[in-house]
C-alpha cells in the first residue's frame, strides 16, 4: 500500500494538473494571453482542428477566430481522467463549448475531448502535446462520420481548404485507436508544417 506521503504527492500531482487545465479553460473565455499561455510549454504543439502549432502561435489564432465568430462563450470541462509516470502525465478531458454566436444560429452547443500530454519541469506541469477532439454539436442533419470538419463551432464559414486541412488530421474512434490511448502522446511536426505552408503563422 502507498505511504501517505506517497498518496498527497499524487494527489498534489492531479490538482495542479486540473489547475493547469483550469487554466486554458478560463483564459480563452477571458481572452487572458497570459493565462492561456500558463498552460503550455513554450515548445508545445497542439493540433486544434484547423490549426497546429505552437502555444503563441495558437493563442494568437484562437482569440482572432473566437473574437470574430462569437460575442461570448464558455469552455466547460467536464470528465477528467489522468494517468501520471513520473514527470510525465497523459490526460483526458471532456469538455462542452457553449458561444453565443455575431451571426447565423444565436447559440452554438458542441463536445469533445483535450487529449493532453503534461510535463512536469522546474516543479511545474504545463501541457506539452495536445490534440483536440470534437465529438458532437447541435448540427441541423446527421454529420458525415469521416467528416472531421463537421462539429467545429464554425463549421459554416470554413474554407475548402480549411476542411481539408483538419480532415487530414487525428480523428476521434471508437476503439482503441482514438488519440486518448497514444503513449506517449505527440503531435506530428508534419502537421504544423503543413499548417504553415498552407495558412501562414498568426
Amino acid at each position: 500500500m502507498p505511504k501517505i506521503d506517497e498518496m498527497t504527492a499524487e494527489l498534489w500531482d492531479r490538482e495542479q494538473i486540473r489547475r493547469c487545465l483550469n487554466r486554458y479553460a478560463r483564459g480563452v473565455d477571458c481572452f487572458d494571453r497570459e493565462l492561456i499561455l500558463s498552460a503550455f510549454h513554450p515548445d508545445a504543439i497542439d493540433e486544434h482542428g484547423k490549426f497546429a502549432g505552437t502555444p503563441e502561435e495558437f493563442v494568437n489564432w484562437a482569440l482572432d477566430m473566437h473574437e470574430r465568430a462569437q460575442l461570448s462563450h464558455q469552455h466547460c470541462l467536464l470528465n477528467h481522467s489522468c494517468e501520471i509516470d513520473g514527470d510525465i502525465a497523459h490526460a483526458e478531458t471532456y469538455f462542452m463549448f457553449v458561444a453565443m454566436n455575431r451571426r447565423g444560429k444565436p447559440l452554438t452547443i458542441s463536445g469533445g475531448r483535450y487529449i493532453d500530454r503534461l510535463e512536469m519541469r522546474n516543479g511545474a506541469w504545463r501541457i506539452a502535446a495536445r490534440v483536440t477532439l470534437r465529438d458532437w454539436s447541435n448540427l441541423d442533419q446527421v454529420p458525415d462520420a469521416l467528416d472531421l470538419s463537421a462539429m467545429t463551432s464554425t463549421a459554416a464559414s470554413l474554407s475548402v481548404a480549411e476542411r481539408k486541412f483538419m480532415n487530414k488530421g487525428r480523428g476521434r474512434a471508437r476503439d482503441r485507436s482514438d488519440p486518448s490511448y497514444d503513449r506517449p502522446l505527440t503531435v506530428d511536426a508534419a502537421r504544423r508544417e503543413a499548417y504553415i505552408a498552407q495558412f501562414g503563422r498568426h
